[in-house]
């Protein structure tokens, strides 16, 4: 399979002002109808594959487009990338990741890329797949507590990137013998991690679209099954874990929501005293704004619905000493409300794939009827019964 990089013509045009859909990470290009704003800077961001970025100095002001192709500074020799964003937002970027042209050194821009450099680029990249493979069947000759995740050769063919995901430190010193040895090219190990390792494969979520490390996060916060707990979300494993084997990052997305709706709700410790029963907290709804109580403090027993308000009055009421006769608030003529639940989920993917059975063609004979079976049998003797022509 030919790699090939792809330039303009696939949902982003010269002024940036689409994202680019063919681009893992890529940025909006909100300030592409401000003129001149190309001008700014000679700071270029460069994508080259997965989700790895560099950015590059355009000091010798070669007219450069989003899409283009270059070929730029390495260690050792040059490699191939693509032009994803120009202008003021390229500092902008660099600022977010921490990056100071003043203390940093950052690399230059040879040249456009010429037929040469892409033919080189590709054998480069034919390679990646049967390298990894190996890779990984040498990691386990050795013994090694480790999982080649991905490989990416450089442009020119010279240097090889193999990304790794440890739980432990490992001592990869013959590794990186055995590969030079084998692949002749510069050897560089980078540690990853699973949520990095699913970001740079890609993939599509449970939710039907592409995952959010591989489309747009760049940084990744801690996830924790008190975020599931506080959106009343089922403590499902296999619901709660992606593709990595993490949970879920868009776990932490409503998070700050639900936290300040939260707000709103009585205290879930607190008790709630009627004349008949001692009533516990079980479960809060908080899309409806409604608390579930229990008169059991271990499982749901007797479970009755009120709204937020009605518990906040019952415990203003126990307060003063005061006990109301039942939880719930009487109501005369009230209507009833009608509730509609999620049915996602239910259904198996897979329910369509067994084939039916044929039914027996036997089944769909007509029956005859007694009166037809007597009606052949007296035609049947009457014949016999005929007397001979001689």
């Amino acid at each position: 399979m030919e790699h090939t990089l792809r330039g303009c013509g696939c949902g982003i045009n010269k002024k940036g002002c689409c994202r680019n859909s063919h681009q893992k990470l890529s940025t909006f290009d909100w300030l592409c109808d401000l003129p001149e704003t190309h001008k700014e800077t000679d700071y270029v961001e460069v994508q080259f594959k997965n989700t790895r970025k560099g950015y590059f100095l355009n000091n010798t002001r070669i007219p450069l487009e989003k899409g283009d192709v270059v070929a730029v500074e390495s260690s050792p020799g040059h490699d191939i990338g693509e032009v994803t964003l120009i202008g003021r937002l390229v500092l902008l970027q660099m600022n977010k990741q921490n990056i100071n042209p003043e203390k940093y050194e950052i690399r230059k821009i040879y040249r456009k890329a010429k037929e040469t450099d892409i033919e080189k680029f590709n054998e480069a990249k034919a390679k990646e797949q049967e390298t990894m493979i190996k890779a990984r069947q040498i990691a386990e000759n050795l013994k090694l507590n480790m999982k080649i995740g991905d490989v990416e050769f450089q442009g020119d063919g010279n240097k090889a990137i193999f990304y790794y995901i440890a739980d432990e430190r490992v001592d990869f010193r013959q590794l990186i013998k055995v590969f030079a040895e084998t692949f002749r090219v510069r050897i560089e190990m980078k540690q990853i991690g699973a949520r990095q390792e699913a970001g740079r494969i890609g993939g599509i979520g449970p939710c039907g679209r592409e995952l959010c490390c591989s489309g747009w996060m760049t940084s990744f916060n801690s996830v924790s099954t008190s975020a599931a707990r506080y959106q009343d979300i089922s403590m499902n494993p296999q619901k709660l874990a992606g593709q990595c084997g993490k949970l879920k990052c868009c776990l932490n997305f409503e998070l700050d929501a639900y936290m300040d709706a939260m707000k709103d709700f009585p205290s879930k410790e607190i008790q709630l005293e009627t004349l008949t029963n001692t009533y516990y907290h079980f479960k809060t709804d908080t899309f409806k704004s409604a608390i579930s109580y229990s008169t059991s403090p271990n499982f749901g027993a007797n479970l009755v619905t009120i709204s937020a308000e009605r518990a906040k009055e019952v415990i203003a009421m126990n307060k003063i000493g005061f006990k109301p006769d039942a939880l719930e608030p009487i109501t005369d003529g009230a209507e009833s409300i009608i509730d509609y639940t999620n049915a996602v989920g239910e259904d198996s993917l897979t329910r369509f794939d067994v084939k039916k059975k044929k039914k027996s063609g036997r089944r769909n004979r007509p029956v005859l009827k007694k009166n037809n079976q007597q009606n052949d049998a007296a035609k049947q003797s009457g014949r016999n019964d005929k007397p001979s022509a001689n």
